[in-house]
């Protein structure tokens, strides 16, 4: 099974809190991934972020809107359980417990309503609710990202061949190859095509060399003009080569550096606009959101 949405995982909560004993998220959890069956590979998917598991920050706004409706309440920085108003519901025998039906406790109306005036993009009607708040806010900074990477993309497609060089120097220089800029924009030159190639440094001492060539087309970049590269790679003395297009590499190029004893590393036009954005280069912030949480040590442990 995938992992349960937050909602899912209100009843199974409250259930496994039915002992009227405090328990913190680790032991919830435990207890949770064996009542639902969770697979290790579903416990352990991480949220976009990398920063936390989905099943734990699933689990966390579970036991959030349980609170606010005052069916679990918070011992300890670390600890919780079950009321007497959740025990009550209990006893009621539900057959799911969600967003919808605590609407029906005058505490988490208050906490919803709040919530919407405050936020109402991250408060939607309850039938569409399934991600978290981190959820929701990486799911749209991945819209955003991708809308940028289409626009960058599409500004380097637009500028003259100059510009084109500049960018790749900067991007390498970023990146920590091609030594200092002037060492970067000697070792780089202009092609017929309207691209460039040239011989870089790996580090900044130079103990290592990688030839690069970068191709501004529109068009697929076929196997001929990567053996060709691969073939320049023994010329120039080198063996580790990157190759650099603003359009894509066909199946049969990318088959083929696979077999190749050279190290060579393709890039197309979606990852080129992935690093020009991870490296700053073509872009500048506009807004930045810091998502923070309880410092619990801070507070004692349990």
């Amino acid at each position: 099974m995938t992992v349960p949405t937050f909602q899912q995982l209100m009843l199974p909560l409250l259930t496994f809190l039915n002992d009227e004993c405090e328990h913190g998220y680790a032991e919830a959890a435990g207890a949770l991934k064996v009542a639902l069956a969770v697979s290790d590979a579903d416990l352990a998917e991480l949220l976009p972020s990398g920063k936390q598991t989905k099943f734990m920050n699933r689990l966390y706004w579970a036991k959030v809107h349980l609170s606010k409706a005052l069916l679990v309440e918070t011992t300890t920085p670390k600890a919780f359980r079950l009321t007497k108003r959740g025990i009550s519901l209990l006893n009621e025998k539900p057959e799911t417990v969600g967003m919808q039906l605590l609407l029906k406790f005058p505490e988490y109306r208050a906490f919803r309503n709040g919530k919407q005036s405050a936020s109402a993009a991250l408060v939607p009607s309850e039938e569409v609710v399934e991600e978290t708040p981190e959820e929701q806010l990486e799911a749209a900074y991945r819209t955003i990202r991708q809308n940028l990477e289409q626009a960058l993309l599409t500004h380097v497609l637009k500028a003259p061949p100059a510009f084109f060089e500049q960018l790749v120097i900067d991007l390498l220089i970023a990146m920590g190859y091609g030594g200092s800029r002037r060492d970067a924009g000697r070792a780089v030159g202009k092609n017929s095509d309207g691209g460039i190639d040239g011989i870089i440094s790996e580090d900044r001492l130079g103990l290592d060399i990688i030839y690069l060539q970068a191709k501004r087309w529109h068009s697929n970049v076929g196997s001929p003009e990567v053996r060709d590269f691969v073939g320049s790679l023994v010329g120039h003395s080198a063996s580790k080569g990157v190759f650099l297009t603003t359009s894509s590499f066909s199946k049969d190029a990318r088959d083929y550096v696979r077999k190749v004893p050279q190290k060579v590393i393709l890039i197309d036009g979606s990852r080129l606009a992935e690093l020009l954005v991870d490296y700053g280069i073509g872009v500048s912030d506009v807004i930045a959101y810091h998502v923070k949480k309880v410092d619990t040590d801070y507070f004692g442990t349990e």
